[in-house]
């Protein structure tokens, strides 16, 4: 999960293209970057950390030019500590292309040995967002046939991306001299949409991961880029679409709509709040199963995704819905947080309970998903030394019992509190008196209900079918051996 802007307009985007990625940052809180294209000549800014840590004015006034594409970047692949992860990335050849990328490859791999080994390229980080773009280079130098680029030999490169790549990705690239080009991976995991603004010059782009980004900087959302479809927008505002893959189909990650992408966003024609409420009605369902659920006397959202399943959940069932927790919101998401220390530290600095709302009640948690257990263990911790006298804890997704491969940070098996125990278990481990999860069934029957032509989503970290079908036992195990070294290697460079 990362996020991902591009503009082209007629004047500088330097300060749209940040205030773009403000409104994104939750996708992302490793690094960001931005490039601007002045005419043939590229300007870049990127580091590690916030949106508004990295940005001086200085810096702004480096980033000349009336396009420009933006990105924060959270680490799913390649190094969480390098700035040299930071997108967006360039090459020289041909022509120039820089490109951000949100997802993940799952031959990343294998690509990057065909690159070096047959296409004589070099990949000098490990992300595989800089192996896409020197798939889409190479593809596109082939294209081009060492002549003029047109609209249609751009669409060439991107097909010939589609039948190179494998994975989740939605990309944003400018090529110098030509023009701003989009795409997304054949299956939609990602989301991209985008909007136009009409000035007196003519006809603005801009394409984002999620409609937020459009709302706040004005633009009219148009619509979402379809599944392996492609965008080209030329440097003079001119538009070229065209779908690229052979067998596209819509299948949006499910877990966007549960935790990643803001509330007041709309993708693949639903919308994310009215998901989240819609998956409080069907909560309410299982938690009216439970043999004691009228013992419940008030019902506590853990800010912020959750707020909306709280509220209709505790609608639903008649009982009260109080803010118990206050939340500093200078401390980052915890989820998305690298390490299991850094975690449990920030839920204690990030949330405080209100004593008076819990001080002898029977109260009932909601959060957006149970995942490591972390966080929920330690809420539940803060709720009895405020007075509760019972916790029950309901997740808005079902158990999370598998890994994500495409571009969210899913821990292995071996660290997902969900894997191999009944929620009877769940619920001691993380202190509570019951643990109550959503049923896969009634997430997609909330999620759908916002979109009835959708016919599946990707939820394989709830079912473990990779929409991809490139995912076998033996690649899991890879990922998880590769994991364990990278923890590894983390911890000794800790000590």
């Amino acid at each position: 999960m990362c996020g991902v802007i591009g503009i082209v307009s007629h004047g500088p985007v330097n300060q749209l293209i940040y205030d773009g990625l403000l409104c994104l940052q939750h996708r992302g809180q490793d690094a960001a970057g931005i490039t601007t294209a002045d005419g043939a000549v590229f300007h870049m800014h990127k580091d590690k950390g916030m949106v508004l840590d990295i940005f001086r004015t200085r810096n702004m006034r480096d980033l000349y030019g009336s396009a420009g594409i933006g990105h924060t970047r959270y680490p799913t692949a390649g190094s969480a500590v390098s700035v040299h992860e930071a997108q967006p990335f360039y090459v020289n050849s041909p022509f120039g292309i820089t490109l951000a990328h949100n997802g993940n490859l799952t031959n990343g791999e294998a690509l990057k040995r065909e690159l070096f080994n047959i296409d004589a390229r070099h990949i000098n980080t490990n992300s595989d967002s800089e192996v896409l773009l020197n798939v889409f280079a190479l593809e596109l130098e082939r294209a081009a046939q060492g002549v003029k680029l047109t609209p249609e030999k751009i669409f060439t490169a991107v097909r010939g991306v589609h039948q190179r790549c494998r994975g989740a990705y939605a990309v944003l690239a400018m090529i110098a001299g030509y023009g701003l080009v989009a795409f997304r991976d054949p299956n939609g995991i990602r989301p991209m949409v985008y909007g136009r603004n009409e000035t007196m010059a003519g006809a603005e782009y801009a394409v984002a991961s999620e409609t937020v980004a459009l709302d706040v900087l004005g633009f009219k959302f148009e619509r979402d880029v379809a599944p392996g479809e492609a965008l080209f927008i030329d440097f003079a505002g001119h538009l070229h679409a065209k779908q690229c893959a052979d067998n596209p189909k819509l299948t949006p990650c499910i877990f966007e709509y549960v935790y990643l992408a803001r509330p007041d966003s709309v993708i693949d024609g639903i919308s994310v709040y009215d998901a989240r409420v819609r998956l409080g009605s069907e909560l309410a369902d299982e938690v009216q199963k439970l043999p004691d659920w009228e013992s419940i006397d008030v019902v506590v959202p853990i800010p912020d995704s959750s707020r909306p399943s709280a509220l209709e959940l505790a609608t639903k069932i008649g009982r009260p819905y109080r803010e118990g927790f206050v939340k500093n919101r200078y401390v980052g998401r915890t989820f998305i947080m690298p390490g299991h220390a850094m975690r449990k530290k920030s839920v204690r600095q990030k949330l405080n309970p209100i004593a008076s709302e819990f001080k002898g009640k029977v109260v009932l948690l909601v959060d957006d998903s149970i995942v490591r257990g972390t966080t929920s263990r330690e809420i539940v911790q803060m709720a009895r030394e405020a007075g509760a006298k019972k916790v029950f804890f309901a997740s808005a997704a079902p158990p999370v019992i598998y890994p994500n491969v495409y571009g969210i940070d899913m821990p292995t098996p071996s660290e997902l509190i969900a894997v191999g125990k009944t929620n009877a278990q769940i619920a001691i481990e993380i202190g509570a008196e019951r643990v109550i999860y959503q049923t896969i069934e009634g997430m997609k029957r909330a999620i759908r209900a916002g979109n009835p032509a959708i016919e599946d989503f990707d939820a394989s970290c709830f079912d473990g079918c990779y929409v991809t079908g490139d995912i076998t036992p033996q690649f899991l195990q890879g990922l998880a051996e590769s994991r364990d070294e990278s923890r590894g290697e983390a911890l000794l460079t800790d000590q």
